[in-house]
């Protein structure tokens, strides 16, 4: 599902020369210097899980209006799937994560990072330990994905989100002032075992079609839009699939990294 960002041009390179034989830059080739001068290098902490970190990295590659290889967004990635378990810390069965993703938000500070992001909803359970550690922009996929879906429409939202980012209240909290639909007990372990076959490599349309269905029973119970609240739902759902507004928490944070990577809105305050 390929998404376009209007405010970025395309870029141009043709110039031309005036009488005396000076380069006179053209629009589209002044934007490009404009860019170059101000594009910032984005930091990602990824690997919660792989394909979700390649889909976000795709995505920013879609969204940026590049005709050629130096038009792209420049990327600092840290890609590493031995993080240990977001779901298990957060049931209290597994190893706290805190202290890793931390020293890898710093990890990407140290090597030039202007902003930082993490296309995984559920390790924004450990967002305190990664502004303790880093003095740059940190990015929250949670608060985009929140506003996006307040923009999207109006009346509930529906979360579809997995047990430890549930556990984690991140959303709950960001959605204090709308109304919200929230997932049973029942229906996080029917959506996390969906989510570790996607991890698994199973992208069959008996799994989409299994989330799509816990879609559905949040929309019956009033949401009229859907926030996917893990980053491997979008490798199986997209807004077609939908008729109500679905926010694809990869997308919205693809989006936002590109307006900010490019100069077209400022970084927020550290």
């Amino acid at each position: 599902m390929r998404r376009t960002i209007t405010e970025c041009r395309p870029i141009g390179r043709a110039n031309s020369t005036d009488g005396a034989g000076r380069v006179a830059l053209s629009g589209e080739a002044r934007y490009d210097a404009q860019m170059a001068a101000t594009d910032k290098l984005v930091g990602v902490i990824g690997g919660m899980g792989p394909d979700a970190t390649i889909d976000f990295m795709a995505k920013v590659i879609d969204l940026t209006p590049a005709r050629t290889d130096q038009d792209h967004i420049r990327m600092l990635v840290e890609h590493n799937p031995h993080i240990p378990s977001r779901q298990q810390a957060m049931a209290g069965t597994g190893e706290d994560p805190g202290a890793v993703i931390a020293s890898l938000a710093a990890r990407l500070e140290a090597g030039g990072a202007d902003f930082i992001v993490m296309p995984c909803n559920a390790a924004h359970a450990w967002q305190p330990d990664i502004l303790k550690a880093i003095t740059i922009p940190f990015v929250s996929i949670v608060e985009e994905s929140v506003v996006a879906a307040q923009e999207a429409g109006d009346g509930a939202v529906g979360l579809l989100t997995t047990p430890g980012c549930f556990a984690a209240g991140v959303y709950q909290r960001a959605l204090a002032n709308q109304d919200a639909v929230l997932p049973t007990e029942g229906e996080l372990a029917e959506t996390l075992a969906f989510v570790e076959r996607v991890k698994a490599g199973d992208k069959s349309e008996a799994v989409s079609a299994g989330l799509r269905a816990l879609a559905n029973r949040l929309l019956s119970r009033g949401a009229s839009t859907i926030i996917a609240a893990c980053t491997e739902l979008p490798l199986v759902l997209d807004q077609s699939m939908f008729n109500v507004p679905f926010v694809s928490s990869t997308d919205v944070l693809a989006i936002k990294t590109v307006k900010l990577a490019l100069g077209q809105e400022p970084l927020p305050e550290p």
